[in-house]
């Protein structure tokens, strides 16, 4: 059985599943984005996150899907395994298979359906069951409703009993719903092979409760948080179409299903197994990712992706591989998916790739002879070749080798984010804002010299076009760290772990020369904070903002080149800022870079 095949089931089955008495049939929902909606998770990790509206009540299922059962195959990505991606069963990207229920069913529908779809639709047999222990202490008792259901179905099926770490399904994100599991087990081709008694196909959550905390509060047992009933319980499930193409497929691991056999056969085939699973993983993972719209970046989704691709990249310098090998396995992803996400693009996916290979290789050569020479390589060296070079903590590890024995992850971040308080702190202090230096005002003061104001005034202006256009180069917002503006030159910095190159900085200068060509109207509105960055506005240390600000844009209002909350002046339209000259680029602390300009 194909995957494809096993998708047309699931959803076939599940879509005729359901009546009035249960809460009508269940309707297929396509899949959400990989960027979810809730700002509390960086990426959707479970098919249940686009319902869990439904759950808490702020959603209602019947209006928005006509029925009060739905059923989804979810694309999904997490990174909390992304160090174990090389093995036969760590993935960054998946796809989960899921049925749901929002006050329609409860257990009983819910562990039928599954094991009627696995013993008659997919022909497995279960090897045996989980269902919750029980804990007393939070109001949670046995789960013995669930093992008399799976009883009454076969009665010789063994049901073990588990604990709150393996059979309590936590919140995704924050807060939310949770509660007690029933989970499936099925014997695999290669549980003789590797001793493995049985494989977890099917998670089955119960969501009865609401957790006003994160999973991990919740299963550290620490927290004073209690567990309080949903008004309405619901039912979310979960199988991992890989594992369970594994299984019916009957091979001894994910990458020999047909969802990786046509992706590991691009690869050379005296790769090493593992380097072949890094990048198809990575791989596909980054192709649905750029579809979805994200791009290489230093930061949260960016930062992710960026750290795959460079992984590729990496292991394809170090094997002699041609980067065209790459770009035909994400055509062949395209190909796979592009039924069933139609989203995928491409060109998009390539080009995307392509410029970060080429930001890249100017620095990894470099970074790979400095890995070399260093005897040991700990949390502090890992940073400064992470900043120097752009080599992420994962090729620092791999191609380190012995000598980066004792570096972890944690160590890395660690490192990584005392510098950037560091770089906060102290841009805090130098700067206190984005505006001019203190010696210059809005206005003339009684003595200044008007014509110096001008001046400055134009090269304020200058530094927001400036700031535009590097964002337009690099592909993501600055995190800008302050500014100090003369009436010779801007000054501005922001957070930024790498030089610029000589490229990126003419072709910022470029579009920057182009904006004051096109004559853009500037003008300003007075908002209230919290719509002023709703509108799109950025900003520096937004704490230090008062309740009320000015909100200055370049271009129309829909289609800007540039907003920003600022305390002013500006000129009115860009042609009056001159000619704009980016002098120099250069490093002032930890993770932080300055930009230096005139205007002619």
């Amino acid at each position: 059985m194909t995957h494809s095949e096993i998708r047309e089931k699931f959803l076939k089955f599940f879509s005729a599943k359901g009546g009035p008495a249960t809460g009508g049939e269940h309707k297929i929902v396509p899949s959400s984005s990989l960027l979810p909606t809730d700002p509390s998770v960086l990426f959707t990790t479970a098919g249940m996150q686009q319902f869990k509206p439904y759950y808490t009540g702020q959603g209602d299922a019947l209006k928005d899907f006509g029925s009060l059962n739905t059923v989804s195959i979810q694309k999904s990505m997490r990174t909390s395994d992304i160090d174990e991606v090389g093995d036969e069963t760590h993935l960054t990207f998946f796809e989960m298979l899921g049925n749901f229920s929002f006050g329609g069913y409860w257990k009983k529908e819910a562990i039928e359906y599954a094991y009627e779809f696995i013993t008659k639709e997919l022909g497995l047999k279960i090897d045996f069951v989980s269902v919750f222990e029980g804990l007393p202490s939070a109001g949670v008792p046995a789960d013995d409703e669930s093992e008399k259901i799976w009883k009454s179905l076969d009665s010789n099926i063994m049901v073990k009993k588990a604990n709150i770490q393996d059979n309590f399904w936590g919140p995704t994100g924050s807060e939310g719903p949770c509660g007690p599991t029933t989970e499936i087990y099925v014997n695999p081709a290669l549980a003789s092979k590797s001793g493995v008694n049985g494989v977890e196909v099917w998670n089955i959550v119960f969501n009865e409760f609401f957790y006003p905390g994160s999973r991990e509060e919740l299963l550290s047992g620490t927290s004073s948080q209690k567990l309080k009933k949903l008004k309405v319980s619901g039912i979310d499930t979960g199988m991992g179409l890989e594992r369970l193409a594994m299984v019916v497929q009957k091979k001894n691991n994910i990458f020999e299903t047909d969802l990786f056999e046509p992706l590991i056969q691009l690869l050379p085939g005296e790769m090493e197994p593992r380097i072949q699973r890094i990048i198809v993983d990575h791989s596909r993972a980054a192709a649905f990712l750029i579809s979805d719209g994200v791009v290489p970046s230093n930061k949260e989704q960016g930062y992710i992706l960026r750290r795959l691709l460079r992984r590729i990249i990496v292991h394809s310098h170090n094997f002699g591989l041609e980067l065209e090998t790459i770009r035909e396995i994400f055509g062949t992803v395209v190909g796979n998916y592009g039924k069933n996400y139609p989203e995928l693009n491409k060109e998009k996916i390539i080009s995307e790739f392509d410029k970060e290979n080429d930001k890249f290789q100017k620095t990894l050569k470099s970074g790979l002879k400095e890995l070399e020479k260093l005897s040991a390589v700990d949390s502090a060296s890992a940073f400064k070749l992470y900043e120097s070079f752009g080599l992420p903590y994962e090729v620092i590890k791999e191609v380190g080798g012995d000598k980066a024995e004792a570096l972890t992850r944690f160590g890395f971040e660690q490192e990584l984010e005392r510098h950037r308080e560091i770089s906060r702190a102290g841009a805090e202090k130098k700067f206190g804002g984005h505006g001019m230096k203190a010696d210059s005002t809005d206005s003339p003061q009684e003595g200044q010299d008007i014509e110096e104001t001008k001046k400055k005034t134009r090269l304020h202006t200058a530094t927001h076009v400036v700031v535009a256009s590097l964002e337009k180069v690099l592909g993501e917002p600055l995190k800008q760290a302050g500014a100090d503006i003369t009436a010779e030159r801007l000054r501005f910095d922001f957070a930024f772990l790498r030089k610029l190159t000589t490229e990126e900085l003419q072709q910022a200068e470029k579009i920057a020369n182009q904006i004051v060509a096109d004559d853009l109207e500037i003008w300003f509105e007075e908002l209230p904070l919290e719509e002023a960055f709703a509108s799109g506005a950025h900003g520096v240390f937004a704490h230090k903002y008062p309740p009320r600000v000015n909100v200055y844009t370049i271009g129309p209002k829909t289609g800007y080149f540039s907003r920003e909350i600022c305390g002013g002046p500006h000129v009115s339209r860009t042609s009056e800022i001159g000619h704009i000259k980016i002098t120099k680029e250069e490093s002032v602390s930890g993770g932080n870079r300055r930009i230096r300009a005139i205007i002619e």
